[in-house]
């Protein structure tokens, strides 16, 4: 069936923050933030809930509203990212504009990401992106559980889009992207930006490969 729509991941598929890890983040950004709320959540909770491991309302096992819990985490990232951008350590990948190519062909575009919505907007925002999507879609505070791995972000996107599963690639470049697209019942094509994750449909090492995929309609 001819692919009728593209749902992207954003951080680490389709921009960067110079110097970044998970680590690093929850020691300089998201500690203090805790600290502030009143609420310290160890390390290896806080990498479970972020890597799909753990639910992100495991926090309430804590007697903690975490819809609360997840807002402040965000403003503190929002914080963060608005330093990047104005310090120059946020860039879009090369073959980011492959975008615009795609736009040329007729594709629905979607961006999906585990960020706030505000967050992911910043970014895209900062280097005139945002132009290239027909929706844009962060985390739901009115479903926190529903970031990637679970398939809910991606399903909305493609109600949104009006597109069937069949119809659609996820392009992401981690683990969870994979297991979301999966999830979804959608294609998965993994960007290779650093490791090779099992489990996509397929692997490119540029977005101008997705390009030329979808000009041979071999999808």
């Amino acid at each position: 069936m001819k692919i009728k729509g593209i749902i992207f991941d954003v951080d680490e598929t389709l921009l960067y923050y110079e110097g970044y890890s998970l680590r690093e983040w929850y020691e300089n950004v998201g500690l203090p933030a805790m600290k502030k709320l009143g609420l310290v959540v160890d390390w290896e909770t806080f990498r479970k809930m972020a890597k799909g491991e753990l639910p992100r309302s495991y926090v309430e096992k804590f007697n903690f509203d975490h819809v609360e819990f997840w807002k402040a985490l965000d403003r503190a990232n929002r914080e963060y990212r608005e330093r990047l951008l104005r310090e120059g350590k946020v860039h879009v990948f090369d073959d980011v504009y492959a975008l615009k190519e795609l736009k040329k062909l007729g594709i629905k575009l979607a961006a999906v990401s585990n960020a706030s919505q505000d967050n992911t907007e910043l970014v895209l925002k900062a280097f005139d992106l945002l132009k290239y999507f027909d929706v844009v879609y962060g985390k739901d505070y009115s479903y926190l559980d529903g970031v990637k791995p679970n398939p809910y972000l991606i399903n909305k996107a493609l109600r949104a889009l009006n597109i069937k599963p069949e119809e659609a690639i996820l392009v992401g470049d981690s683990e969870l992207d994979v297991r979301a697209g999966k999830n979804a019942r959608v294609k998965v094509i993994q960007i290779v930006r650093e490791k090779k994750v099992e489990g996509a449909d397929m692997y490119i090492k540029t977005l101008w490969e997705l390009v030329d995929l979808i000009k041979k309609d071999v999808l």
